[in-house]
């Protein structure tokens, strides 16, 4: 690596990836705490396992509405006022979920909270695209999704404990636990707007060479890419495989989402108290935390990704289907912790399959269907789960249900072409001096 190229990406590292780490943090524990405030509000609001699962997962279809617009908007007016937007509107909506009286209002603020944050996950997949270089993404897409399952492994004791408010200032424990956990988005909004960088040309922090070297570099890779496939919006809208990424993510998304909203419950019945269900639900994503950064470190030093996908939700398949045969919690966790490595390892190596060949606007269009139509998985996951623990008194079927997905996916993805000659560095985009 030469040295200018080495000082610059450890300076954009270092400035953009932790702080876009926190934000998806507070958004993931926004999105998915809704399943901790379930051990009490389910009974508080006489909501059954099928009506939890359908509110969980609504939020999936108005985040499906709207996600190809927001991405469309942020790559017009920029990711500051954009991304400042989304996570102003989706803190004040996160915070309404404490005043949910019942299964009608649960299932309107879940609409609105997917509405208001649409858009925020494949906004920062493509705004990364416009600061890191193809041979970079799967590493640095890996730090930044970290925050997924950090998220719980952080928040999952952290709202236990809240729930321990129970009756403070008049208010349920699940009422303080969505209070306090929107508060951050809403603080955040402001920091974004003053703090990101649209693009390196504006970067002030950056010395005059760094900026011209990486502007250089992701300018030549867009036209690498523009002559390979030279793709419009509309055309990667309806692009064959866009729409059969779509569909790996789906079974990706089922298979996290499946287990993520359920999992405090499964723990739960364990026997466990509401603070002790926290810190053992945050197991299996310590271990795909770990999962997560290797494995897409790995796969950039390697430069290979169908293999290093196909492994990941091979492992979430088999890790979240065994997890069925046994009732021993040791037995069950150890197998879920296996799922979970599978889960979060694929996640980052995924997202560099669309980027690998799509570009400017159509990379925000493309990344946003892809997402939007994985992302209904996090309906389907939910309701499915919910759906088959009423009908059979298990979770067990559930469980093979979004395994199941996870397989779709892992075939649908070694079926695909990927070139990743269009990931290597251009032959004129060499380090610029001056």
């Amino acid at each position: 690596m030469d040295a200018l190229e080495q000082r610059t990406i450890a300076k954009v590292s270092r400035r953009l990836v932790p702080f876009l780490m926190l934000c998806y943090f507070v958004a993931y524990l926004d999105r998915v705490n809704v399943g901790f405030a379930s051990l009490t509000m389910n009974k508080d609001l006489g909501i059954s396992a099928t009506a939890f699962g359908f509110g969980a997962g609504i939020f999936f279809f108005s985040y499906f509405i709207f996600e190809v617009p927001s991405n469309l908007a942020l790559e017009r007016f920029g990711a500051r006022k954009w991304i400042a937007r989304i996570m102003l509107s989706w803190g004040i909506l996160s915070g309404a979920m404490a005043l949910v009286s019942g299964e009608t209002s649960f299932y309107i603020v879940r609409v609105l909270l997917g509405a208001a944050e649409a858009g925020f996950f494949p906004g920062i997949i493509f705004y990364l695209t416009l600061w890191f270089p193809a041979v970079y993404r799967a590493r640095i897409i890996g730090w930044f999704m970290a925050a997924i399952p950090l998220s719980s492994v952080l928040g999952a004791p952290v709202s236990g404990a809240l729930l321990q408010m129970h009756g403070f200032g008049g208010l349920a424990g699940w009422q303080w636990l969505f209070i306090l956990e929107a508060a951050p988005a809403v603080v955040l909004a402001g920091v974004v707007w003053f703090y990101l960088t649209d693009r390196p040309a504006d970067a002030r922090w950056l010395a005059p060479e760094e900026r011209t070297w990486l502007q250089q570099r992701l300018d030549s890779e867009h036209e690498q890419k523009e002559a390979a496939h030279g793709l419009s919006v509309w055309q990667a809208l309806i692009n064959p495989k866009v729409l059969a990424l779509s569909l790996v993510y789906f079974g990706a998304v089922a298979t996290n989402y499946g287990t993520a909203f359920w999992l405090p419950q499964i723990v739960k019945g364990f026997g466990l108290s509401d603070l002790t269900t926290g810190f053992v639900t945050a197991i299996p994503y310590v271990v795909g935390t770990i999962g997560m950064v290797w494995w897409g470190k790995r796969s950039d030093a390697n430069m290979e990704r169908k293999g290093h996908a196909a492994i990941g939700l091979a492992f979430a398949a088999l890790g979240i289907g065994v997890s069925t045969l046994f009732d021993d919690p040791v037995l069950k966790m150890v197998s879920l912790s296996v799922g979970a490595f599978g889960v979060f390892a694929v996640l980052p190596v995924f997202w560099t399959l669309p980027t690998a060949f799509l570009s400017g606007a159509a990379a925000a269009a493309g990344i946003a269907v892809i997402n939007s139509i994985g992302n209904l998985a996090g309906f389907f996951g939910p309701f499915v789960m919910g759906w088959l623990k009423d009908v059979t008194g298990s979770f067990s079927a559930g469980l093979w249900a979004i395994a199941g997905c996870a397989v779709v996916g892992m075939v649908i993805v070694l079926s695909l072409h990927h070139d990743t000659a269009l990931e290597q560095a251009p032959k004129r985009a060499a380090p610029v001096r001056s």
